[in-house]
């Protein structure tokens, strides 16, 4: 789920709610046109490497939600054919060059009756040399949200800045030092993708991070095994529409003047079918955030694959508690079914969260199941059951879909309500030709509490394209 606020979930006299108006869909066809013509421009594509925080297509077959990181894709490091490359060549012949071109539309109809809307043009281009001495390389991405609609009485979208207005940073500027073939160090201004802190990229730009962080892997052919880690600190974030570095703490919410880094650390094991792994974040005087999850494929025939996941979470205060000013625990399990049959997957997942405080993740989006594209369930007291399906189309190839409801009970606090989201959503991506790195996807939400009241709507849609040969 993204963190625009919902507003007050109390009712309002409307109990009517209208579908959200496009009225400036021309904009979005002129980015099509635009992105169309740099595809044909191209004449040679060729394999692109991925530097920066990239929004990719989203496979068919997973129900992860987009934005989210399970512990099994954290800590990634370079796959051996690329370290391979790089010591065969020069730095500076191995320096690869990554640009991206984004355009949104988000129009979010609040359970208060008011709306946000926004329409952003940009991206991000970016570069990484290869390793100087076989042993350091250097790194940097500048991202960029130019205004296309915007009116101020419907800011807040998450595109934009505060008041609508259009920006430029350069979120990455890093180095890496390489110890072994499997062993490097990242220090500086960098995108990052943990559980808990990620790069949440689901709006024009992602979060990114100043960070010293240790990253590594070993690996066994023979008993198809390998060990992922990570450990480091992270000491500030410049949130997604941003353009300043702040201290970790001051973006969990604590008060002025508190400034507090993260220790983070964690590993993940995978055999064959299997992994499973955790991670640890310490801020101290802040929140201390355990998560661990383990998954396990069994193959069922040819066609068919049941894929189970159980992952859990808890929350507490340490040191003076200057988050809340108090003390504090909560915690959170989940467990995920799903069958994969052909092109298509079933999936159902269960949340429960503890009563006496929200689960909270203010450094990314949460890895819980049920946080989907609105809401996240994660409320006191609250438990939440999913339901979804997907389908990769055979008529038209790279084309999905998927649909999915989440049903939360009423939480601890007698002010909010039972709750439930229904998402709908159309993907579709170009793999190969002149429009090659070319995806579009439309996303649709509808929220309805029980407490009554209009429903939420929130409608996008995005546009990205990696121009071939880069």
């Amino acid at each position: 789920m993204d963190n625009i606020p919902n507003s007050n979930p109390m009712p309002t006299s409307d109990g009517k709610r209208k579908l959200p108006v496009l009225r400036i869909g021309r904009f979005m066809v002129a980015t099509l046109a635009f992105a169309c013509a740099s595809a044909l421009a191209q004449t040679a594509p060729e394999p692109k490497p991925a530097l920066a925080a990239e929004q990719e297509a989203e496979d068919p077959h997973t129900s992860t939600e987009q934005g989210k990181v399970s512990i099994d894709e954290s800590f990634v490091p370079q796959t051996r054919r690329e370290r391979i490359k790089e010591q065969r060549k020069k730095a500076l012949d191995d320096t690869k060059a990554d640009v991206q071109l984004r355009a949104m539309l988000l129009d979010r109809d609040k359970f208060d009756d008011s709306e946000l809307s926004s329409i952003a043009l940009g991206g991000y281009m970016g570069f990484k040399t290869g390793y100087f001495r076989d042993r350091l390389a250097f790194g940097a991405t500048a991202y960029t949200s130019q205004k296309l609609y915007g009116p101020l009485d419907k800011d807040g979208a998450g595109l934009l800045q505060t008041g609508q207005e259009s920006y430029t940073v350069m979120g990455e500027v890093y180095g890496q030092f390489r110890f072994t073939d499997d062993i490097t160090l990242d220090m500086g201004r960098k995108a990052m993708n943990t559980p808990y802190i990620n790069k949440s990229d689901i709006r024009m730009t992602p979060n990114t991070f100043q960070s010293l962080m240790l990253m590594g892997s070993a690996s066994s052919e023979e008993s198809d095994s390998e060990w992922r880690f990570g450990f480091g600190y992270v000491d500030e974030m410049k949130k997604r529409n941003s353009t300043e570095f702040v201290s970790m703490s001051e973006v969990a919410g604590a008060p002025d003047g508190v400034e507090r880094g993260v220790y983070a650390g964690g590993a993940n094991y995978k055999r064959g079918d299997f992994s499973i792994g955790a991670v640890n974040y310490y801020s101290d005087d802040i929140i201390n955030i355990f998560y661990t999850e383990a998954k396990y494929d069994i193959p069922l025939s040819d066609a068919m694959k049941l894929k189970l996941a159980a992952q859990y979470s808890a929350q507490d205060s340490t040191g003076d508690e200057l988050l809340t000013g108090g003390d504090f625990s909560t915690s959170q399990y989940g467990i995920k079914a799903e069958l994969a049959v052909g092109n298509a997957l079933f999936t159902t997942a269960w949340n429960s969260t503890d009563e006496g405080k929200d689960l909270v993740s203010p450094w990314g989006s949460i890895p819980s199941y049920n946080s989907v594209q609105v809401q996240d369930f994660n409320r006191a007291g609250e438990d939440s059951l999913m339901l979804r399906a997907s389908y990769n189309f055979k008529s038209v190839p790279n084309l999905s879909a998927y649909a999915l409801w989440v049903n939360g009970s009423q939480p601890e606090d007698p002010l909010q309500s039972e709750q439930d989201e229904y998402d709908f959503n159309l993907q579709w991506s170009v793999k190969e030709g002149n429009f090659k790195g070319l995806s579009i996807r439309a996303r649709y939400a509808v929220v309805t509490q029980e407490i009554g009241g209009p429903d939420l709507q929130d409608f996008r849609i995005i546009l990205n394209y990696d121009p071939p040969g880069l």
